[in-house]
């Protein structure tokens, strides 16, 4: 099968896919496109809203239509590495075996990632960059397709533990939910509250997500388009040569190289789900809101005068 060939069969199967969480998800059109875009690069998500918006719904319907192993962690301050990752333990003969834990499946939920203290955030940081895992001294591989979609919630902040700079780095996208229209909640009440239960026919499986993440990469780019993802980039950085005026007065850090790796793969699916062969600088602002955001650090003039990160990234356009 050619590329091209690949490239139209995606856009159908991804318009099905869509139809598919459709039937349980009522409107967050937005959240679920990125979310299956950074599942199609190969990458992680972080969903942040407030609570009752189906996040956690969202990451089920997508893993049940996408046909992938779905494993969900609560986090809780009294979380251990191990519950995550496993642990060994001796068996009848007094020899040591090890019990996986939930990380070893296709989508881990991370709910609630920031109710954990760093020790038990940090077991995620090998599995989400090397998809393997350590224990013991032995080192197991995951199955791939291998993704963290991590949820976390803006307002409770009693009793968090906000994640690291180089935790948030690792997800390819934060995707802010936000409140459902008057329409679309009539909706969502008229469906949650009756006995009709909606099925999520598998669409994929995990060979062809694979797949489809190897067609992605294959997807040429002009360099005009990576230099515009590379200069983005740099005008985030308030000490670079390149900084916009607003962000050298708005922001105390700014995003680091894997945002322009992140930038170009995620527009390269973006371009190839909506039927284009190579993705232009359209496709890069499309994506870069949810790529840079967490990204990005406003220092507290930002914050005293209530200027907004999305505000910040549109200008830079």
């Amino acid at each position: 099968m050619s590329d091209v060939t690949a490239v139209n069969n995606l856009v159908k199967k991804y318009s099905q896919l869509q139809q598919e969480i459709g039937k349980v998800i009522i409107g967050q059109q937005e959240a679920v496109n990125f979310t299956l875009l950074s599942i199609f690069c190969g990458g992680h998500s972080l969903l942040v809203g407030v609570p009752g918006l189906a996040k956690t719904l969202l990451v089920n319907t997508i893993s049940n239509a996408l046909g992938l192993k779905f494993n969900r962690i609560q986090f809780t301050p009294d979380l251990m590495p191990s519950d995550i990752l496993g642990s060994e333990i001796l068996d009848e003969t007094r020899k040591f075996k090890f019990i996986k834990g939930p990380i070893f499946s296709n989508i881990i939920l991370a709910d609630e990632i920031n109710r954990t203290p760093p020790k038990t955030q940090a077991a995620l940081l090998e599995a989400m960059q090397e998809r393997s895992v350590t224990i013991a001294g032995n080192h197991y591989k995951l199955d791939l397709p291998f993704f963290v979609l991590a949820t976390q919630n803006p307002i409770e902040q009693e009793g968090t533990y906000p994640l690291p700079e180089a935790q948030l780095d690792r997800f390819m996208f934060s995707i802010y939910l936000d409140y459902p229209s008057f329409e679309e909640e009539v909706q969502v009440v008229k469906s949650t509250t009756s006995n009709i239960e909606n099925k999520v026919n598998s669409l994929f499986s995990a060979e062809e997500i694979v797949e489809i993440q190897k067609l992605i990469r294959k997807i040429p780019v002009n360099d005009n388009v990576i230099e515009y993802a590379v200069s983005l980039v740099s005008k985030t950085r308030p000490n670079s040569e390149y900084a916009a005026d607003l962000v050298k007065k708005y922001i105390d850090w700014g995003a680091g190289p894997r945002a322009s790796q992140n930038l170009i793969l995620a527009a390269k699916a973006h371009a190839a789900v909506n039927g284009k062969y190579s993705p232009d600088i359209e496709d890069v602002q499309a994506i870069a809101i949810p790529i840079l955001s967490h990204r990005i650090v406003k220092n507290y003039k930002a914050e005293a005068e209530g200027i907004t990160l999305k505000e910040i990234i549109t200008s830079l356009f």
